[in-house]
């Protein structure tokens, strides 16, 4: 799960207009402070831009899968299945609750 500080600047560039590749570069950042920190144990600099790619995707970044031919059909699925996970994360709305006044005039009436 990315941070909340992540999701922000990336939601940040977002509203500014910047590119989806733009709004990625800070969850590959934190994938990057992350492996360096040793949270995270990756073999190369490429395996931490990958996770934080995916991250990206799954937190609703429109960045493309890979073009075909340029990575396995594997990788290509993967970033597909991020890519429609974050529109789906994208779309779910926040459960709604009662402002408190209307719960205190629900509460008076009985």
């Amino acid at each position: 799960m990315p941070e909340k500080r992540t999701v922000e600047r990336a939601t940040k560039a977002k509203q500014e207009g910047k590119a989806p590749t733009t709004q990625a570069g800070e969850f590959v950042r934190e994938e990057m402070h992350h492996a360096e920190e040793g949270k995270h144990r990756v073999k190369s600099r490429k395996q931490a831009v990958a996770i934080g790619l995916s991250k990206a995707r799954r937190a609703g970044v429109e960045l493309k899968p890979p073009k075909q031919g340029s990575v396995s059909e594997q990788t290509r699925r993967k970033a597909q299945r991020d890519l429609e996970k974050g529109a789906e994360a994208q779309r779910e709305e926040p459960e709604r609750t009662a402002s408190s006044s209307s719960r205190q005039r629900r509460e008076t009436k009985h």
